[in-house]
């Protein structure tokens, strides 16, 4: 149950189709009726009789196939727990499409961690002149945090939650990646700071020292 399997997607083919990638499937699956069908033949040579009824395994029926051919495949029956913030840190940009309605409300964020996908973002949540000087905010850091992501579309719905400052600076990298991972780096409250020393400098008293041992 520990077990988690990632795997690589190349988000291109999602903005631009899948044509490419149903190609691939479909070489595949030709090469691997021609295989079939060899043994199949192979069979037939060494002497085994067939009738019109039974001309031998089908090639659609993946039971009659043999188990190095086989993909095995599963579907996820329940969320144990949700592990990930639903926040990442990336770059906003106009959509490819400037005729569609879509190019009118929303922008595309892309986030640094492949593994999370694409989102749709309000062009709300954007800076004002966004829309008017997008390269000024090509190297621009912002957290965008996912709210929803329909079954029927390739990418992620979400909302810009705030602007980080200059990708590459170690102030916004260091704030993105503590955001990501759901670290709460806030100031400590009051209450808290109460419990430290408040007369400085502080050090450990002669009665302290006699029942500690010393690792220094």
């Amino acid at each position: 149950p520990d077990v988690i399997i990632e795997a690589q997607f190349d988000d291109n083919d999602a903005e631009h189709g899948q044509d490419h990638l149903q190609d691939t499937l479909s070489d595949d699956i030709k090469k691997l009726s021609l295989d079939t069908g060899e043994m199949g033949n192979a069979v037939g040579i060494s002497g085994v009789q067939r009738t019109k009824q039974d001309d031998g395994p089908k090639v659609n029926d993946p039971r009659l196939l043999p188990d190095e051919f086989l993909q095995r495949t599963a579907k996820v029956v329940y969320i144990l727990e949700k592990k990930h913030s639903r926040a990442a840190t990336g770059f906003i940009k106009l959509l490819a499409d400037r005729n569609s309605e879509l190019f009118k409300r929303c922008a595309m964020f892309s986030p640094v961690d492949h593994r999370v996908p694409r989102v749709y973002v309000p062009l709300a949540d954007c800076p004002p002149d966004f829309m008017i000087r997008p390269e000024e905010y090509s190297q621009n850091l912002f957290i965008c945090r996912i709210v929803d992501w329909k079954e029927d579309s390739n990418f992620a719905t979400g909302q810009l939650s705030k602007s980080l400052g200059q990708a590459g600076e170690i102030e916004p990298e260091t704030e993105g990646i503590l955001m990501e991972y759901g670290v709460d780096f806030s100031d400590f409250s009051p209450k808290a700071l109460e419990c430290l020393p408040q007369n400085l400098p502080w050090v450990i008293s002669p009665e302290e020292m006699a029942k500690r041992r010393d690792l220094r």
